[in-house]
């Protein structure tokens, strides 16, 4: 098994699908790699390519405040990925043969950290990760468990920027998270 830093290093060099050619930078992820959280969002965006780490933008800083409600910070007891690492042109949702050609490093980030919880960051990484008929409307804020860990997905922060009115779902389901964290943990 690589270590979190050979593994980084290879990604960086990754070419297994077409936006290896238009990103500008790999985004891997960030935080603690010794935690027992995984958040997981779909890829990268704009501001994401620019700065290599994800959720740095717009959404980035409401998921900040997100965390920030339930005790979490991306620093020091959560780590954060994506289903992608590139960003795919004009944030477009990425396609299935990106995803699977990408899921190697995340299902490797996912061997090394190991996490107890992973939510799940909007309807892509929830359909990927969770279920391939996942309706974020539907399934939101509900628990899913494989091999013991503990799963659920959120409505993705940028889709709360685009409709503030499922905000009030999400402050619901960010508080079932952190009585989940603080009976698991």
């Amino acid at each position: 098994m690589l270590t979190w830093e050979e593994l980084e290093a290879s990604c960086m060099n990754c070419n297994k699908c077409d936006l290896c050619k238009t990103r500008t930078n790999v985004v891997f992820g960030v935080g603690n790699r010794s935690a027992d959280v995984l958040f997981v969002g779909e890829g990268p965006g704009e501001s994401e390519d620019l700065k290599g780490e994800p959720f740095v933008g717009r959404a980035g800083i409401l998921l900040d405040d997100m965390l920030r409600i339930i005790g979490l910070d991306r620093a020091k007891n959560i780590y954060i990925a994506n289903i992608v690492k590139c960003r795919p042109p004009n944030n477009r949702d990425p396609n299935t043969a990106e995803r699977e050609a990408c899921l190697f490093w995340l299902r490797a980030q996912y061997k090394l950290l190991k996490p107890r919880i992973v939510v799940c960051l909007g309807r892509i990484a929830a359909m990927e990760l969770i279920d391939v008929n996942f309706k974020i409307t539907r399934d939101h804020g509900k628990w899913h468990e494989k091999d013991g860990v503990k799963f659920m997905a959120l409505y993705h922060p940028a889709a709360l920027l685009r409709d503030p009115h499922r905000r009030p779902d999400t402050f619901v389901d960010l508080k079932e998270l952190e009585s989940a964290i603080r009976g698991l943990l």
